[in-house]
């Protein structure tokens, strides 16, 4: 790889090779997990590369052989909730502007998703032009795990996959394949790990779609749509507990599984990102679905199960919550729609005009 890195943030390393300018997550050791200072980074750049004229192609990768992006920092939510609020505020902001920013940037912006993309690493990768798995990928939205929601656009992504597949996905937090990903809207090519390397090279000299091409295989087989026939009945409609009910009822196994899953996480979170879900698909943008995230995103971290979610899973690692409240019955629907209510002047207002949108789609395009 020539050029040198032009930025100060060691945490992401940009490089110019010929038409390409690469985005390189460099945190390996944390499976590049995102900070607020490698988000302002990626954003600056983005702006700078917008209009110049040598700049063809933008490619997203991350450093080690583990991840492209395990997603946000939880350490740091973890702490700043407690010692600045603020700041886990100012985090989600930049973090959901720069996931608009990059559905909407008018040249094409290339996202290797191999290997591990969860939570933040799909804010990143599901909203790009060009979006590439391998046989490697894991890929999913695993925020109910620590008592939170799908954000970053997920509930934008997985409220548009066939059936309820996505409703699954949200609820019990389990990944998917690269096969999965293309199936279900969230990826647009394969190509196998080992010709990687072959196709970076390729984007630094020709169109991306047209490098892509060179290297993409057929998509493999996605599991999920195997079961989608007992999921689509499972998850229909806008309860918690009925849906927990159909799949403990189910005679599929991995119906009771399922169940389980969902019952280990926070009440309060599956609740609030099932109704999440069903709002996100009546929203006709994603600026609209982020903007939505964010008030439920801020209201999440002022309560109780993020803080504990995040202690249980990675701080004192003993994986038993002490979710409150408990159980599904003492969440009412009151309270879960209390998550959705406007925030005044702390809303986040995400720019978007269908005009530049139609401009920037037709760029994108012509220089794909």
């Amino acid at each position: 790889m020539t050029g040198a890195s032009v930025s100060d943030d060691k945490d992401v390393l940009l490089q110019r090779d010929g038409r390409l300018a690469r985005i390189i997550l460099n945190r390996p050791k944390a499976l590049n997990a995102l900070t607020h200072g490698m988000i302002r980074t990626i954003a600056a750049a983005l702006t700078d590369w917008a209009d110049d004229p040598a700049v063809q192609t933008v490619l997203l990768t991350g450093s080690g052989d583990r991840a492209l992006c395990a997603g946000g920092d939880i350490v740091s939510i973890y702490r700043d909730a407690r010692t600045d609020p603020d700041e886990n505020a100012r985090f989600w902001a930049d973090e959901y502007t720069l996931n608009a920013q990059i559905k909407r940037y008018p040249k094409p912006f290339v996202a290797l998703m191999d290997r591990i993309v969860l939570g933040g690493g799909v804010g990143l990768s599901g909203h790009a032009s060009h979006r590439v798995v391998t046989e490697r990928t894991k890929l999913g939205m695993p925020e109910t795990t620590i008592g939170f929601v799908p954000d970053v656009g997920g509930t934008y992504l997985y409220s548009r996959t066939p059936g309820e597949l996505g409703t699954h996905l949200a609820l019990t937090a389990v990944t998917m394949t690269g096969g999965d990903a293309i199936a279900l809207g969230l990826a647009d090519s394969f190509v196998d790990s080992a010709e990687l390397d072959s196709l970076v090279d390729a984007l630094t000299r020709m169109p991306a779609a047209a490098a892509i091409a060179q290297f993409a295989s057929p998509a493999p087989p996605a599991p999920l749509l195997i079961e989608r026939t007992w999921i689509d009945e499972c998850y229909v409609g806008n309860d918690v507990a009925t849906i927990i009910d159909r799949l403990q009822k189910s005679s599929v196994t991995a119906a009771g599984q399922a169940a389980d899953a969902i019952l280990a996480k926070s009440p309060t979170a599956v609740s609030v990102t099932l109704a999440s879900l069903r709002r996100a698909g009546d929203l006709a943008t994603l600026e609209e679905v982020l903007e939505q995230e964010y008030r439920v995103s801020l209201r999440m971290v002022d309560g109780p199960d993020v803080i504990e979610g995040i202690r249980a899973q990675v701080i004192d690692k003993d994986r038993n919550p002490a979710w409150q409240p408990r159980t599904l019955a003492d969440v009412f629907d009151a309270d879960v729609q209390a998550y959705f209510a406007p925030l005044g002047e702390r809303e986040l207002r995400l720019p978007r005009s269908l005009i530049n949108e139609t401009r920037q789609t037709t760029e994108r395009e012509a220089t794909a």
